[in-house]
């Protein structure tokens, strides 16, 4: 499985490896690969997992999920 995550809220290093840590504690996650310049995360699983448990990792670590695909 493989995810597209839109982020608003990011703006240094930090917040990506704070999107980062939030998305890797998910469990199934495989990669997490997050673009601050392009407000996006990239995450790969072994499982499917759904669109709300995403969301509120990101929300939890305080930043805004824009869309999914």
């Amino acid at each position: 499985m493989k995810k597209k995550i839109y982020i608003e809220g990011m703006s240094c290093q930090h917040c990506v490896n704070h999107v980062t840590e939030a998305l890797k504690e998910i469990s199934g996650v495989k990669t997490v690969d997050v673009d601050l310049k392009g407000k996006y995360a990239i995450v790969e699983a072994d499982r499917q997992i759904d669109d709300s448990e995403i969301k509120n990792a990101i929300e939890e670590a305080g930043y805004e999920v824009v869309k999914i695909e």
